[in-house]
């Protein structure tokens, strides 16, 4: 998931689609011949970049495959899934329709999702990096596909910096600052900026909480073991990383309103030049290249007993509903083939979650230098961190750790007393042994 500080969708009419559904990773199923079945319902909300991908993806597949018709409903991010549940429990989904990876988990486990492992060949899933590919995973099926991804690199005021005397930012993910360096830097900011005006904001708020597990998997924890039931974060490193994010408020390095449950994005206060760093994702540099009259650029996320970043973005699934599997499959085949998928990351600056643009070959239209940043932020991200946070319970355990967080970062609890909070919390959410 994600928003920019722009406005989102206006909506979209129907635009044909194919006939013939051949496809190298697609293997065509009896529908029953439904009347309708030249009609393809998908819902999604975007950016202006993301829904010209989507459009562009479209007017390809018509192009390949005449006659057959998508109607695209682009709604707001804040009505998506309130419409997506109404639909699904009055039984009138639309056929396929994005989701954040964090929230695909509960729609598998509730049985709404089409399983494709009998409509896409066994080889598609070779296309995508394994990290994208577990996390579309429920009971060891296919049941939607990776269709980009996101995670959070550091934007930087290079103006600020200077003036503070910071210079030399790592050139690599290996030279990533440790936390060590990360609070060495914190400290010379706080003590050279201006007191209202910080040395960083970590982009945490609402179900952005999640973020907040980047630093648990670079201490070396987790939150939850391989059954995704069991609690894991009453942990050595789950205490550690409380700690570590308990010291941006203590010794201010962030803005008393970066907390969990603020309602202002810490990326608002980048743009506001009232912080000189801020934790992003790749998603924010069209709007900033467009909006800011500051220079600025971006650099990797900090490291501890390893890199570690949030798997951000989002899947394309089917509805278990859909009266059109073959049509729907075969949509979200081609939509993830290397010239659409390459086409939507380069104009919307999000990164691929296939491994032959991974590898190179893709360069963001708006600031291409900052490409590989991001594209190397995310090769720390581990299979098994995406795993967990696919977790069917995934919406409980994001309001566990949004209180959790909160008492921890403003309400006084210690390091301690929250991880063991956290852990009850998460074995109420899953069924699972504390």
């Amino acid at each position: 998931m994600h928003i920019t500080r722009r406005t989102l969708l206006a909506g979209l009419g129907a635009v044909t689609l194919p006939v013939a559904l051949a496809g190298c990773g697609f293997v065509p199923q009896d529908t029953g011949g439904q009347a309708d079945a030249d009609t393809l319902t998908f819902t999604t909300w975007g950016t202006d970049a993301e829904l010209a991908g989507f459009r562009s993806a479209i007017r390809a597949f018509q192009r390949t495959y005449p006659g057959r018709k998508v109607a695209l409903n682009a709604v707001p991010y804040e009505q998506m899934f309130t419409n997506i549940d109404a639909q699904l429990q009055a039984g009138n989904p639309p056929d396929v329709f994005r989701v954040p990876y964090y929230s695909f988990g509960a729609y598998a486990g509730r049985g709404q999702l089409l399983d494709l492992s009998r409509s896409l060949n066994a080889g598609v899933g070779d296309r995508f990096t394994a990290t994208a590919w577990a996390a579309v995973q429920s009971d060891g099926r296919p049941y939607g596909v990776p269709h980009h991804t996101d995670t959070s690199a550091m934007l930087v005021n290079t103006d600020l910096m200077r003036k503070a005397g910071v210079t030399g930012l790592p050139r690599s993910v290996d030279e990533a600052w440790t936390w060590d360096e990360l609070g060495d830097i914190a400290g010379k900011l706080r003590d050279a900026l201006p007191d209202d005006v910080y040395p960083f904001a970590y982009n945490w708020q609402g179900n952005g909480v999640t973020r907040w597990l980047s630093l648990l998997f670079q201490a070396g924890g987790a939150f939850l073991d391989a059954d995704q039931k069991t609690p894991a974060i009453d942990s050595a490193a789950g205490r550690e990383a409380v700690s570590f994010a308990q010291r941006f408020f203590e010794e201010r390095w962030v803005p008393a309103n970066d907390s969990i449950k603020s309602a202002t994005y810490a990326s608002d206060t980048w743009y506001r030049q009232r912080v000189a760093m801020v934790w992003s994702g790749a998603f924010q540099i069209p709007d900033a290249a467009q909006t800011l009259d500051f220079p600025w650029t971006a650099t990797y996320a900090p490291r501890h007993e390893r890199g570690g970043s949030d798997f951000g973005g989002n899947a394309l699934v089917a509805t278990a509903q859909t009266t059109k599997p073959d049509l729907a499959a075969s949509f979200l085949d081609f939509i993830t083939r290397r010239p659409q998928m390459q086409d939507f990351c380069e104009r919307a600056s999000l990164l691929p979650t296939r491994r032959d643009l991974v590898d190179g070959g893709l360069r963001f239209r708006v600031r291409p230098e900052l490409t590989r940043t991001f594209v190397d932020q995310a090769s720390v991200i581990q299979p098994e961190d995406v795993a967990q946070v696919a977790s069917p319970d995934m919406a409980s355990i994001i309001t566990v750790l949004q209180n959790g967080l909160e008492d921890a970062f403003v309400g006084g609890a210690g390091a301690r007393e929250t991880v063991a909070t956290l852990q009850r919390g998460i074995a109420d959410a899953t069924g699972g042994r504390a």
